[in-house]
């Protein structure tokens, strides 16, 4: 989701078979309720820190299913968050979960704001993943509990300094952080041949993969957004 001066990107976390969420929507009803409610106060230019507004988001979208749901379930429907808002003088960005955010300067330099805090986990077990999200020591995500979008990483950047933004999934991201190419090498194929190149790249890279070199699964939903910024005169 775009506007004229933010970008919110969620991927929405889908449970394994067999596992009750205590919940009777879909993870992506849960998506599309957390990127409408995020939305509205983006384009109403709200000032509110991003972090503030996603408790906010979190809070509304629970309170419209508390009646049906069982919100302190664990396993209830998730979603990454990674928000980016421009303002005449500042970047402010927002990750939560594993959807990075990337700043490229004017000198070619690009910064990473990422939070892997789920790669720290012991196991990717059920169980593990269970007793781990939205808890401290563990990871977080935006599910029921709006205190997660204070755990999320958060900071600004000089307008100055920014040239380019890129906002992805994870299955985006994993070019760099899966399969070796450097973050510049990333955001210049995105700034020199869009979105739908890159996850062309990543896709080669998943099915040529070897079984077992890496955690997780072999193709995940990519999503990839890039924003060229004018520089403040």
């Amino acid at each position: 989701m775009c506007g004229p001066d933010f970008v919110v990107v969620l991927d929405g976390a889908t449970a394994p078979l067999g596992v009750d969420s205590g919940c009777v929507h879909s993870v992506a009803r849960l998506v599309e309720k957390l990127g409408a409610q995020l939305v509205l106060p983006l384009l109403g230019r709200s000032k509110a820190p991003l972090a503030d507004l996603l408790a906010d988001a979190i809070t509304a979208v629970g309170a419209e299913h508390a009646g049906t749901c069982d919100l302190a379930n664990p396993d209830s429907p998730s979603s990454t968050v990674a928000m980016v808002r421009v303002t005449p003088g500042h970047v402010e960005h927002l990750v939560l979960a594993d959807s990075p955010i990337l700043l490229r300067a004017p000198d070619q330099q690009v910064t990473v704001i990422a939070d892997n805090r789920i790669d720290l986990i012991p196991e990717y077990t059920v169980e593990v993943v269970r007793r781990l999200r939205n808890q401290p020591g563990g990871f977080w995500v935006a599910s029921t509990a709006p205190k997660a979008a204070y755990e999320a990483v958060t900071g600004t950047a000089e307008r100055a300094e920014v040239e380019v933004v890129a906002v992805l999934t994870d299955g985006a991201s994993r070019y760099s952080d899966r399969y070796g190419h450097s973050w510049e090498e990333l955001v210049s194929v995105l700034d020199t041949a869009g979105p739908q190149a890159l996850i062309d790249r990543v896709r080669l890279h998943d099915t040529e993969a070897v079984d077992g070199s890496f955690r997780g699964k072999r193709h995940d939903d990519a999503t990839a957004v890039i924003c060229r910024l004018a520089m403040p005169g």
